[in-house]
């Protein structure tokens, strides 16, 4: 069996990742999830090793200068990182892997390991996503105000990217990127 393929799934806050992300690994055999780590509190719902894993700053830190991650980056006030030895063990084992992580850390990805396919997930317009991080109620205005800001700079970015899919209907969006996965499995002899 053959190294994995990565495929990095990145894009505004309250695009809608984390949603296809469960999608793509209901629907798609021997594709799996890098669980991030992060300095953030857990959101309704989310679960330790599952969404996240919910580190201390300091544990972070530390971790940054052992090198330990893949990439890492400061958004909103709290950090993200991606483990190197957790994505490693799984493309070493044969198995596609799947990255949901911010348009600062899929830059650093590619910049180290440029065969990964980056796939960037894009409202249908800012006033929409302003509706879905409004109907999510997580953050107050000053800080919905920032992640509007950010989103708007993160679209600028989506030209980098091997494959954009906009997320204005769940079932389309989720379709797309099933076919953008498949498809490249396809052309590299690895069939579901």
């Amino acid at each position: 069996m053959g190294r994995g393929h990565l495929f990095i799934l990145s894009g505004p806050s309250g695009v809608g990742k984390g949603t296809l992300r469960q999608r793509a690994l209901n629907d798609i055999e021997g594709l799996v999830y890098s669980i991030s780590c992060t300095t953030r509190r857990p959101r309704p719902g989310e679960r330790e090793g599952v969404d996240y894993r919910f580190i201390s700053r300091e544990d972070f830190e530390e971790r940054v200068k052992r090198g330990c991650f893949l990439e890492h980056a400061n958004v909103h006030d709290a950090c993200y990182g991606t483990l190197r030895e957790d994505v490693e063990r799984e493309l070493g084992a044969g198995r596609d892997v799947l990255l949901e992580i911010d348009v600062q850390g899929a830059l650093q990805v590619r910049s180290r390991l440029p065969e990964a396919v980056s796939i960037f997930v894009a409202p249908p317009s800012l006033e929409e996503l302003e509706r879905r991080l409004r109907d999510r109620g997580t953050e107050d205005d000053a800080k919905l105000r920032l992640r509007l800001k950010n989103a708007a700079a993160e679209l600028q970015q989506a030209g980098k990217y091997d494959h954009v899919v906009v997320n204005g209907d769940l079932d389309e969006a989720a379709a797309a990127l099933r076919k953008i996965i498949l498809d490249y499995r396809m052309k590299h002899g690895v069939e579901e």
